[in-house]
């Protein structure tokens, strides 16, 4: 976070701050809405995707959990309409705690066995969702007591929160980039066993990522269930919101502060143009594919890193300097340089 960055950063949170007040029709700001929803998703996905490199599946059981904590606590009532807003980071410190033994047995597994064992907790969390009925309504759903904002301004609460929570997702993305914790996450996605010998505390930071990334998301599930109102198992609890922290994740740039944002403001509204469109005969599932391998295919490590190494090779070019060819394993070899730097320090 340069002075460049700096500045950039003040831009972009200023104009989505004034965004509401220059949006006439309701459906942009409700697309706005989810946009902020599925970035600060993925922001919170990468702490532990990204910089850790555990590729979790099953972040969509604590944002599941978040929406029914907030529509268990406020099904009848929301008082002024802002209480809910207080609630979330209690919510977001339960479901951190609550990951820690979660956590801390998944963690013993690594790659492609974690990724099974936290997409079986998502299924298991969506069962008992299902099967819950005293508590979460089972099929029938449950509701949110409606706020009493006025018509005019109904959405602007929700649009707020929605970005003050991509705020602070960007901000641990941040602390986590530019902090020894991030440093130590970095050795461990690059060698586990290597950062646990040179002195790196595996455990604890994987954990510490871990409770950050879904203490996140279940704040956000809260504010999902406070803004739409009325929840079900299969959409609280849905794979495919996931899938979307995932590939937005991986089409900005895993590691990165803005890729995983970078990844949203394209396909949220991609997807929600191409469902408009093509809606009725599914081809928009295609569309939406389609734009995301042609990006995959044209920058293979995600848009952000991609441009800066093309953008690093065209400076060196210009001072007669030799210059690298992009690998997939370039970042392997940056961590590995994080692990020298560790056992350094």
């Amino acid at each position: 976070m340069n002075r460049v960055g700096l500045i950039f950063a003040i831009a972009f949170f200023g104009v989505l701050t004034l965004l509401p007040f220059g949006v006439g029709p309701q459906w942009i700001l409700n697309l706005l809405i989810f946009t902020l929803m599925y970035g600060g998703l993925a922001s919170a996905w990468n702490l532990l995707g990204g910089y850790a490199g555990y590729p979790s599946l099953g972040h969509a059981a604590f944002f599941g959990l978040g929406a029914y904590a907030i529509a268990i606590v406020f099904e009848n009532g929301v008082g002024n309409g802002y209480l809910p807003f207080l609630v979330l980071p209690l919510i977001g410190v339960g479901a951190a705690l609550l990951s820690v033994p979660i956590g801390w047995i998944a963690m013993r597994t690594r790659a492609d066995v974690f990724a099974i064992v936290t997409i079986t907790l998502l299924f298991i969390a969506q069962t008992l969702a299902f099967n819950l009925r005293s508590i979460t309504g089972g099929a029938q759903g449950k509701g949110v007591a409606v706020p009493s904002f006025p018509v005019e301004t109904y959405n602007w609460p929700f649009y707020y929160a929605m970005l003050a929570l991509l705020a602070v997702a960007m901000g641990a993305s941040l602390y986590f980039s530019r902090s020894k914790i991030g440093l130590s996450l970095s050795a461990v996605r690059a060698d586990e066993d290597k950062a646990h010998g040179v002195g790196v505390r595996v455990t604890g930071v994987k954990l510490i990522a871990f409770g950050v990334s879904v203490g996140i998301t279940a704040m956000i599930g809260g504010m999902w269930a406070y803004y739409v109102g009325f929840i079900y198992p299969q959409f609280a609890v849905d794979p495919l919101i996931t899938i979307g922290m995932v590939l937005m994740t991986f089409l900005g740039g895993r590691a990165t502060l803005w890729g995983p944002v970078i990844g949203a403001f394209i396909l949220v509204p991609a997807q929600q143009y191409f469902a408009y469109q093509f809606g009725a005969s599914q081809f928009y599932l295609l569309a939406y594919a389609a734009i995301f391998l042609i990006i995959m295919l044209l920058l293979p490590r995600g848009i952000l890193p991609t441009i800066t190494d093309r953008l690093r090779n065209r400076r060196k070019r210009q001072a007669g300097q030799p210059t690298i060819t992009a690998l997939p394993k370039a970042d392997s070899r940056q961590d590995t340089g994080m692990i020298e730097e560790l056992r350094g320090a």
